[in-house]
């Protein structure tokens, strides 16, 4: 798996979990879901992105979005 798809992968689930969180135990979950897409807008205007660092270091390839 490259980091690309890792990245995407790990920012669907981060979404899924907080939407669940937030429709059944708090609405203060939604602003995870609201980070997470920060986050996804600042990765693609920066191309930086904390958890592509993870990912490299855990030995994931190369992608064409993150090195």
């Amino acid at each position: 798996m490259t980091i690309d798809k890792a990245v995407l992968m790990f920012a669907g689930f981060m979404v899924l979990i907080s939407l669940a969180l937030g429709y059944y135990y708090s609405p203060y979950w939604f602003l995870l879901t609201a980070f997470a897409g920060l986050n996804m807008v600042q990765a693609s205007v920066t191309g930086w992105c904390p958890a592509a660092i993870v990912f490299k270091k855990v030995g994931c390839k190369s992608g064409v979005a993150f090195k």
